[in-house]
């Protein structure tokens, strides 16, 4: 017997399992701790290769204070054919160790001048990188205007 792919949805709720982890900062062990069942288990739901039963979605609710619904939020819509659309590069970002460890940073900075220097840093040294203009051209715009 074939085994078959984890289906789409298990994986979505698995993402946001995963995502609301790393923003609580809670290891996968200490959330199955708390969950009564081991860090293996959570990788499994993480990945979508094992159902979350009702009754451990329901606490792991309560456990990440959010409400049930959350695990199924910003879910891309079926195609009329049953097909689920592919999923998002920006919500994949947003869920991985990286980009929740920059979203915090980011938000951590008080001064809007700031995260607007950052985000046309970040968007120059995008830039850079597809035209494979060299790093060192882009230090001007990461340079506060003088004063």
């Amino acid at each position: 017997m074939a085994k078959s792919e984890p289906h789409q949805i298990d994986i979505h709720v698995g993402n946001r399992l995963r995502s609301r982890r790393l923003v609580l900062g809670l290891s996968q062990e200490k959330l199955g701790e708390r969950l009564g069942i081991t860090f293996q288990q959570i990788q499994k739901y993480e990945k979508g290769t094992n159902r979350v039963s009702a009754s451990k979605l329901q606490a792991a609710a309560v456990v990440l204070s959010v409400p049930i619904g959350y695990f199924f939020e910003d879910r891309e819509p079926q195609t009329p054919d049953g097909l689920v659309r592919e999923v998002d590069e920006i919500g994949t970002f947003l869920v991985s160790r990286d980009g929740v460890s920059l979203n915090r940073a980011f938000t951590s900075i008080k001064s809007k001048q700031v995260r607007q220097s950052i985000i046309t840093l970040t968007k120059a040294l995008a830039s850079a990188d597809e035209t494979g203009t060299q790093v060192a051209d882009t230090e001007r715009v990461a340079s506060p205007a003088p004063q």
